[in-house]
This record gives structure tokens, sequence and C-alpha cells, in this order.
């Protein structure tokens, strides 16, 4: 009889009975109130009037009024330079103890994002709170005292002057509470290996020690995981070594286009809860069965804002236009998308954090992760979301009977000086080309009038080519982007997509 199990059980479900329902709009005004008020005193609450703002009769209003959009490089232009300088009290009082390194999916250089004692907290506090949830999910008593694997970033962090540097996944990692180390896999020595290759193959080595009950981490890189343990160990699937594996937790990046690929490696069926953490912090968590929606964070040092994802909104680099108007979480509607703005414990102030949303349930808070600014493609017109790319990789996958858990494209002008939407696309089978780029121009203009109607006018092609997905996975090595929370580049500009092309090149 799973005794412990039960017991822990018995506390979610206690927990969850006794708690309050939460409500959203009004938890959201509240951490404004706090998040204002603790960075009143710091040099950009002085410089923004932080205190007018909380004497105003309408905070939310005064506060987007005063206030700019902050993406990464104007506010570290602007202010977290200066925590480089080794200065204090700058966007968050005091110095924050932890930069966690972005390795993202745009951009040359890592980020700097602080992470602060509080944010480490909010973290903390929204991991126990999706435990919490798991109440709504049924597991079984004995679910609860199996391991889970978390496969992230090195959590040997570096030291620069001040602070500790690492990817956010290393730095949470480190973080955890003492009672969760005996069901933390791999284990402290493992997850302190910088290498990943000698960290997955650490991994296969003890694979057969442990009881997994729960992995988390980015899907490409769990795959690879999951991939070097059945190899080494001779398996037809992970449930031979892992039987009793239940749950899986994706991590701030769209579950759908490996859905297949992933469900290849199990003998039988797992939950999938997708969770969103970013360097910036812990956004949502999916909170009940019923949906793959996640729910946002409300109540716990991150104050959202939303602007409707349109056109005239963005800027070419992804930024926003000053005068882009914003939303709060009252105001917000369904079907539509949305450039998510945050402020945070962490001293990031009304900062674009690169994603977009989309709300599928109000009331609850309940959002999916639709893309990002920078991969939304609108070249003459196109008007693509990741979110339409991935739902078309899905249907090539059901068409040809394939798995694509990688895609990327940009479009590019041809010869002729037209442009044209060039896509390489991962898959182990042997694919007519042309077959899948008929196919995939027949699914996009079906699904984006926008796209239907580019298509008659400038947009004159749609080419394709088939690779290894291996190829993927090995651009990222060569980028020094291999595991952690690594995301593959879905749209390119042109520049780094002849490096792309080159690279593909060498591989063949």
């Amino acid at each position: 009889m799973a005794i412990l199990g039960n017991i822990i059980k018995g506390i979610i479900e206690i927990k969850d009975t006794f708690t309050p329902e939460l409500n959203p709009v009004e938890a959201q005004k509240e951490v404004l109130k706090n998040l204002l008020t603790k960075a009143e005193n710091t040099e950009f609450g002085k410089h923004y009037k932080f205190e007018s703002i909380l004497d105003s009769a309408d905070m939310a209003t005064a506060f987007s009024d005063t206030v700019p959009y902050f993406d990464y490089n104007k506010i570290q232009k602007e202010w977290w330079y200066r925590y480089q300088n080794g200065e204090d009290h700058i966007t968050w009082p005091g110095h924050p103890n932890y930069f966690a390194l972005s390795s993202g999916t745009t951009g040359k250089s890592s980020k700097r994002i602080p992470v602060t004692d509080d944010m480490i907290d909010a973290i903390k506090q929204a991991g126990i709170n999706q435990v919490f949830a798991l109440s709504n999910f049924d597991f079984e008593a004995d679910f609860f005292e199996k391991e889970i694997m978390m496969l992230g970033s090195s959590t040997d962090l570096q030291e620069n002057k001040e602070h500790l540097e690492g990817e956010i996944s290393g730095i949470t990692a480190s973080n955890i509470p003492f009672w969760f180390r005996g069901y933390y896999k791999p284990g402290e020595d493992i997850a302190k290996i910088e290498d990943w290759d000698e960290r997955v193959q650490r991994i296969a080595d003890n694979a057969k020690n442990w009881d997994i009950g729960a992995i988390s981490g980015i899907p490409s890189w769990i795959e690879l995981m999951l991939e070097k343990v059945i190899a080494q160990h001779n398996l037809k699937h992970i449930h031979e070594i892992w039987p009793n594996l239940q749950v899986y937790t994706s991590g701030g990046v769209a579950f759908s286009p490996y859905e297949k690929s992933f469900n290849a490696l199990m003998g039988r069926p797992i939950t999938v809860i997708d969770t969103y953490l970013a360097s910036e912090g812990f956004m949502a968590f999916q909170a009940r069965p019923e949906t793959d929606a996640m729910q946002l964070v409300t109540d716990n040092g991150i104050y959202f804002e939303f602007v409707p994802m349109k056109p005239e909104y963005i800027n070419e680099d992804g930024s926003l236009v000053p005068e882009a108007p914003s939303l709060t979480l009252q105001d917000v509607q369904t079907n539509q998308d949305y450039v998510l703005i945050i402020s945070t414990v962490s001293g990031a102030w009304r900062y674009e954090i690169g994603d977009t949303v989309e709300f599928t349930n109000v009331e609850r808070a309940e959002i999916k992760i639709t893309g990002r600014t920078k991969f939304f493609l609108n070249t003459v017109g196109s008007q693509l979301s990741v979110n339409k790319m991935d739902d078309a990789m899905q249907q090539l996958e059901q068409k040809f009977n394939t798995k694509i858990p990688e895609y990327t494209i940009c479009a590019q002008r041809g010869a002729d000086d037209e442009f044209y939407h060039s896509w390489y696309i991962g898959s182990e089978d042997s694919l007519n080309s042309d077959d899948v780029a008929e196919a995939l121009d027949g699914f996009l203009k079906a699904a984006n009038k926008n796209y239907k109607v580019a298509r008659g006018k400038a947009l004159k092609g749609v080419k394709v080519q088939i690779i290894p997905p291996a190829i993927f996975h090995e651009w990222s090595a060569a980028n020094k982007k291999k595991g952690g929370q690594v995301k593959m580049e879905r749209v390119m500009k042109e520049d780094k997509f002849q490096d792309w092309e080159a690279f593909v090149s060498s591989q063949k």
C-alpha cells in the first residue's frame, strides 16, 4: 500500500477543498499594487513616479499611461546594465543573486535576465500550486511516491561578480526545496554536468536504478534523452524500464509538433501537462484535464497585460510600437492573439517577453501559447502565426503518415525577384517534397484567409526540403544551444537562413 502517497494525495485534496476559488481579475489588481509598492523607491520607481500611480483612482490605466513598453534590448540598455556595474535598487530593491542566460530562439548572444530572491520564491510557490492542482487529475496514490526526471540546463552556475549565472531551468533546479530532493532525478551530481551528451549518457547509465513517474523538459531534448535510454538498454519503448511513468510536463513550447514522435517512444499513453516557465518567470500551468490550455499564475508576482496581435502594432524586429494599446485581464476576449506583456518581482516592467497567447477561457484566465512576435510571418501580408504552422505540420503528419518534430521557414526572394516561402521539414521518411509543398500550401490556404489572398498576389510559391530531424539538433549544438530551455527557430530572417542553408548543406 502506498502509505506516503496516500498521505500526500490526501493533503492535496484537503488543500483543494478548503482553498477559496481565485478571482483572477482581483488577484491581478493586488499584484500590481504590491509590485508598485515594493519598487516605489527604486531608481526605476522614482523615475516613473510609482508614488503617483499608487495614488491614482485607476492604477492600471495610470501605470500603462506612465510606463512605456520595454523589450530586452531597451530595458537592458536603459536600466539593467547598471546591475552589471555593481549598482543596487535599479528596477527592484537590492541586487539580483542570479541572472538567467536566455539562449532562446533569436538573437546572437545570451540575454541576462535578472532573477531575484522574490522571483525564486514566486517560482517555488507556482510549482507548489501546480502540485496541488494535480488533485483535478485523479492520479492513484502511488504516483506521488515516484521520482521526477527534470531535464534542463546544467545546475553548475557560473560566478560573475556579485551574482550567479545560468539558464532558468538550472537556476530553479539548484533551488529545489530540501524535501523534494529525494524525488528529484537525475540528482544534483548529474544535473551539474555542463556537456549535454555526457549528462544524457549518465542518465542512460543510471536509468534502470530509478522509478520515474514524471518527466519534465523541452520536448525535443526529452525525446533525445528517451531515445538514448531506449537504445542503450535495447528496449522497445521507455515503459520497459520506467513502467510507472505517467506524466510529462512540457515547458514554454507547443507540444503538438512533437506529439506523434513523442508518443512513439511510449508503451502506453501518458498524461501531458503543459507548463509555461520562461527565464522571466513561471507564467502558467495546466490546472485541469478537461483542457490542454494553461491557467495564468495571476496571484504570484507577475502582472499581465495584453496587446492585440495586429501587424500595425508590431515593428519589423518584433517589438511593439509605443502607441500600441494594452488590455488588462478583465478586458480580453477569446479567439484573439495577444502579445504578452509582464511586470514582475524581478524588476521587469511592461516587458515584452516575445510570446503571443490566445485565451480559451477568460473567466479562468486560461491561455494557449500561439507563437512568437518575431516568428509572426507577415511578408507580403501572409500573416502566419506559429500555431497555424504547427497545425499544418500535424495535417502533413496525418496525410503522409509520418512524424515531423521540427521545421523552420523563411520568406525569400527568388531569382525572379518574387517572394517564396522556403520550408525545411524534419522527417525520417522519404517524402516527395513537391507533394508535401502542394499539401502544405493547401492546408494554409484553408486555415488562413490572409495567406490565401497573399498566394494569389505577391507570394508566388512554396518550396519544401525534407531533411533528417537530427540536423535541427546539430544546428542547435553548433550554436552552443543544445539542451536546456532551447527552442528551434520556427521563422528565420534571410541573413540567418543563409547560414542555416549552408549548415544543412554541410551535413549532407
